[in-house]
C-alpha cells in the first residue's frame, strides 16, 4: 500500500521528522518547484530548549509547539503526513511507514536523537526522560502530584521520598531543570503548600564529568556551578548514577538517596533505521555523512542534525548536536539541492558556531559568543530574547512573552494543573434502542 500523495511528476523531496533541521528545511524548499513530503510522528513542530519550562509548570504546551499543516497552509506542493518511518530500501529509492511506502528522488533523514539510558534498562523504565511534550507534561503531572501525596505521608522517610528530586546529567536541561526545581522550592510551593517544609526538599544533581556545561568554557560551567550552590540545589560533580530501583537512587561514590523521582538528562542516541547501509553507521547512532549531508554509500540520501556525523577541520570529532547545526545544515542543503537542479557547482558545508547558553533562573544565566563570554542578569536578558526571537508564531511569542512577564513580577505560575489524558468509558456491546 502506498501513501496516498499526488504523483505530479515534480522531483520528490521526502523529509523525515519536523524538529529544527526538517522544518526549516521544508521551509526553504517550499517554493523550490519540487514536491516536499513532510513525515514525523507528530503533527506538530517542538521547541525543545523551552521543554522544562512546561515541565515546571512555567508555559503551556501549546505555546511552545506549532502545528505543521498551519505553517504549509499556502504552499501545494508540501505534503504533511503523521506517520511512522519503519524501514528505508535505498535501491529502490522508497521508504516503509506505518500509512505504507512512499517513493522519494531524495531522501531527507532528520530524525533527530532521544534519551541515551547507557543499556540501564531498569533506568529507562523508571526514570524520566524529557525529549518531548508529552514527557515534559508527565514531569509535571509527577512533581505535582507527589507534593499533594506528601502532604498526607507522615513518615518523614516516606515523605522524602515524594519531595526529593535526583537530575542526572549537568549538561544545559540538567542545569535549567535543576535552576527551576529550585525557583520553585523558594517561591512557588511555600504558598501552594504551606503544611509542608519547603526547606526539607533537598535537590540533587548528578553530573559524569568534573565540571558542569561541559561544551561551555570553565568560566560559564564555574558560574553555573555557583549559581546553582547559590540556590541550595546539591551539585555531585564526577559521580555517576549505577543504579534506581524507583525508590533509592545508588551512586558509585557509595552515597544513596532517597527518591521518587529521577529526572534523565545525561545523554542521547540516534535512533536506527533499518535499511541504512553498513558503512553508514557511526557511534551513538549517527550516520556519516560528506561535507554536502550525503549519507555514506547512498547516492541521494542526506542527513541532517544531531543524527548527522560530519568532520570538518574546525570539527574532526563531528558538530555538536545543537539546534544552531541542524538548522545551518538545513539552510545550506536547501541551498545546494536548488544548485543541483540548475546544474550549478555545489558547496561544501562549514559550520558557523554562534555560541551557546543556559539559564539558571532569575536573572541568572550564561553566555559564551565567539568574541566574549559573560554571566549574570544581562546574560539571562539575552537568553529570553534569542528564545523568544526563535518561537514559531506570533501568538506563541506573545504567549510566552507575558507569562515571563507575570512570572517575573509575581514570583508566581500560574499553570499548576494535573492534567491525566484518559479514555472515557463506555458500556461496551450495550445496544441502543
Amino acid at each position: 500500500m502506498k501513501i496516498n500523495i499526488p504523483e505530479t511528476g515534480q522531483s520528490r523531496i521526502v523529509i523525515v521528522g519536523g524538529g529544527f533541521a526538517g522544518l526549516a528545511l521544508a521551509r526553504k524548499m517550499a517554493k523550490s518547484g519540487s514536491q516536499v513530503v513532510l513525515i514525523d510522528k507528530n503533527n506538530y513542530h517542538q521547541f525543545q530548549p523551552l521543554f522544562y519550562q512546561v515541565a515546571m509548570a512555567g508555559l503551556e504546551p501549546s505555546s511552545i509547539v506549532f502545528p505543521f499543516r498551519k505553517l504549509f497552509h499556502k504552499h501545494r506542493n508540501v505534503f504533511f503526513r503523521m506517520a511512522e518511518v519503519t524501514g528505508i530500501a535505498p535501491e529502490k529509492n522508497r521508504i516503509h511507514t506505518s500509512l505504507g511506502i512512499c517513493n522519494y528522488d531524495q531522501l531527507v533523514i532528520a530524525t533527530g536523537a532521544d534519551t541515551n539510558f547507557f543499556g540501564n534498562e531498569e533506568m529507562a523504565r523508571l526514570a524520566i526522560p524529557m525529549k518531548s511534550v508529552s514527557e515534559a507534561l508527565f514531569l509535571r503531572n509527577t512533581v505535582l502530584d507527589h507534593y499533594e501525596k506528601a502532604l498526607s505521608t507522615v513518615d518523614y522517610d516516606a515523605r522524602q521520598g515524594y519531595m526529593d528530586i535526583v537530575i542526572v546529567g549537568g549538561g544545559p536541561t540538567g542545569v535549567e531543570v535543576a535552576g527551576a526545581i529550585a525557583e520553585m522550592r523558594k517561591y512557588v510551593l511555600p504558598k501552594d503548600y504551606p503544611e509542608l517544609n519547603c526547606e526539607e526538599i533537598d535537590i540533587y544533581l548528578v553530573q559524569g564529568a568534573d565540571q558542569l556545561l561541559k561544551g561551555m568554557s570553565e568560566a560559564a560551567s564555574r558560574k553555573a556551578l555557583d549559581f546553582l550552590t547559590g540556590m541550595g540545589v546539591k551539585v555531585k560533580l564526577s559521580a555517576r548514577v549505577t543504579d534506581y530501583d524507583g525508590e533509592y537512587v545508588k551512586i558509585n561514590d557509595g552515597t544513596t538517596i532517597r527518591s521518587k523521582k529521577v529526572i534523565w538528562a545525561a545523554g542521547i542516541t540516534c535512533p536506527t533505521l533499518p535499511g541504512m547501509p553498513e558503512e553508514s553507521k557511526t557511534y551513538g547512532g549517527r550516520l556519516k555523512v560528506d561535507r554536502f549531508s550525503k549519507v555514506a554509500g547512498t547516492g541521494n540520501i542526506y542527513a541532517l542534525g544531531d543524527i548527522a556525523y560530519m568532520e570538518e577541520e574546525a570539527w574532526p570529532k563531528g558538530h555538536p548536536q545543537v539546534a544552531q547545526v541542524a538548522i545551518q545544515q538545513a539552510n545550506h542543503l536547501a541551498g545546494n539541492l536548488k544548485r543541483a537542479a540548475k546544474d550549478q557547482t555545489l558547496k561544501p558545508f562549514v559550520y558557523k558556531d554562534l555560541g551557546s547558553m543556559a539559564t539558571v533562573g532569575r536573572n541568572r544565566a550564561v553566555v559564551d559568543l565567539p568574541r566574549i563570554r559573560f554571566q549574570g542578569a544581562f546574560a539571562w536578558l539575552v537568553w529570553l530574547f534569542v528564545h523568544l526571537f526563535a518561537i514559531l508564531g506570533a501568538k506563541n511569542k506573545l504567549f510566552i512573552f507575558l507569562n515571563w512577564v507575570w512570572n517575573y513580577v509575581t514570583y508566581d505560575q500560574s499553570l499548576r494543573l494535573i492534567i491525566r489524558p484518559r479514555m472515557p468509558l463506555r458500556e461496551v456491546g450495550k445496544k441502543t434502542e
